[in-house]
């Protein structure tokens, strides 16, 4: 099972920025699209954006689009979600996620434990 480790997150106030990332050890890494996935408390899953495998096409949920942006660096394994302008209800748990193909098709798949971010005055 590949092993994502999330890591960023924290306590902001509304208006301000946060960068999370999501590191691996899995060579597959770079051959795989990628997503950030939230959860706030008490509700369901909800995605928030995604990335080819080779970092070139972005995808964002409307909630997000124009605050967010999502990156990518292969060489360190690693993904990134820049927030910006952050509002209350960007409170969530943040999750990394992976696709079985270069590109967001089919299901993701999470396995970290997540970086919670609260957004509070």
């Amino acid at each position: 099972q590949v092993q994502l480790v999330e890591s960023g997150g924290g306590l902001v106030q509304p208006g301000g920025s946060l960068r999370l990332s999501c590191t691996t050890s899995e060579h597959t890494f770079s051959g795989t699209a990628m997503s950030w996935v939230r959860q706030a408390p008490g509700k369901g899953l909800e995605w928030v954006s995604a990335i080819t495998n080779g970092g070139t096409t972005t995808t964002y949920a409307a909630a997000v689009k124009g605050r967010f942006t999502i990156s990518r660096d292969n060489a360190k394994k690693t993904l990134y979600l820049q927030m910006t302008s952050l509002k209350p209800e960007d409170t969530a748990r943040y999750y990394c996620a992976r696709y079985d193909s270069g590109y967001w098709s089919g299901d993701y798949h999470i396995t970290g434990q997540g970086t919670q971010v609260t957004v509070s005055s």
